[in-house]
């Protein structure tokens, strides 16, 4: 029976299995901050939170996305957990179950930052100066004959 072939397509999101793991991963990092086990000042009385977690395609690596609770000091906070990714990853290895702990990176989730700029912009005058109707704005030029 021949073999299915595999897609190239380098576009192609994330498999069903990268998005288990990840979800999995995700999880128990959360658990891992909350318990605060880590003993680092840029994290004393911090609270994370794990965006998402996305593992390679070969699950040996994950990028775990993270954001201080109000986004302040988040590049302390991002350093900090970079610096003790040895120690997450040997506490990660006793949570979870899969043949190889990844390697984890760190990075600050910026899609909240992302977020409110754009609400800015929409709460902006000009903004809702475009969004006006033509009714809100009174009676155009009558033109009665």
């Amino acid at each position: 029976m021949p073999r299915r072939q595999q897609s190239h397509v380098h576009n192609a999101g994330p498999t069903q299995r990268q998005l288990r793991v990840g979800e999995m991963l995700r999880h128990a990092l959360a658990d891992i901050l909350r318990q605060g086990d880590i003993r680092d000042d840029d994290l004393k009385g911090v609270s994370v939170t794990v965006t998402q977690v996305k593992p390679s395609a070969d699950m040996r690596h994950a990028t775990a996305f993270v954001e201080p609770l109000g986004g302040k000091n988040a590049r302390q906070v991002v350093a900090a957990l970079n610096r003790h990714k040895a120690f997450i990853r040997g506490e990660m290895g006793r949570m979870i179950e899969l043949k190889f702990t990844p390697e984890l990176r760190f990075v600050e989730d910026e899609s909240f930052a992302e977020a409110e700029k754009i609400e800015n912009l929409l709460k902006s005058d000009r903004v809702a100066r475009d969004l006006k109707t033509p009714a809100e704005d009174g009676p155009e030029d009558s033109h009665e004959s």
